[in-house]
């Protein structure tokens, strides 16, 4: 069965966000990474020599692709990847490595210095908002608190 591999548009720096998101995630590595040819052999290729045709790497024993393709299409809060947490400690280390843009953070979810979404969460997230009091809590952080949130 072929798996699904999520694949990342990014305007020109794909290498940048390859080399950090693998600094941040355990059992990460880059693959591989195809450059685009010379400029001088198309026109298509102008300003892009150098640059991530194909990339490949996993994030902790996930699969992605990404690319270098231009400005042409953004990433927005449409799309996230979900990082489960064990405690605080994994929560608050993934969130002050992932959160870059303040005023996109709300409910665990948070934003990367590249544009790409993240839900920081821990892994009990149910127990954590079983009660109206716990999901109004809930509403209310930005960076999940899990003491908040039992407390509530």
């Amino acid at each position: 069965m072929t798996p699904i591999q999520p694949c990342l548009w990014f305007d020109d720096n794909a290498r940048e966000a390859m080399e950090y998101y693998v600094s941040v995630f355990p059992n990460s590595r880059i693959e591989r990474i195809d450059e685009y040819p010379d400029e001088s052999l198309d026109e298509h290729f102008t300003g892009m020599s150098g640059k991530v045709l194909n990339g490949e790497f996993t994030l902790n024993g996930v699969r992605f692709t990404c690319l270098d393709g231009g400005p042409l299409f953004r990433f927005n809060e449409s799309i996230s990847f979900i990082v489960w947490c064990a405690d605080q400690d994994e929560i608050d280390f993934y969130w002050s490595k992932l959160s870059h843009v303040p005023e996109s953070e709300q409910c665990g979810w948070c934003k990367d210095r590249f544009g790409v979404s993240w839900q920081v969460i821990p892994r009990i997230m149910g127990d954590l908002t079983s009660t109206p009091a716990q999901v109004q809590a809930f509403m209310q952080q930005k960076k999940i608190v899990i003491a908040e949130l039992e407390n509530a």
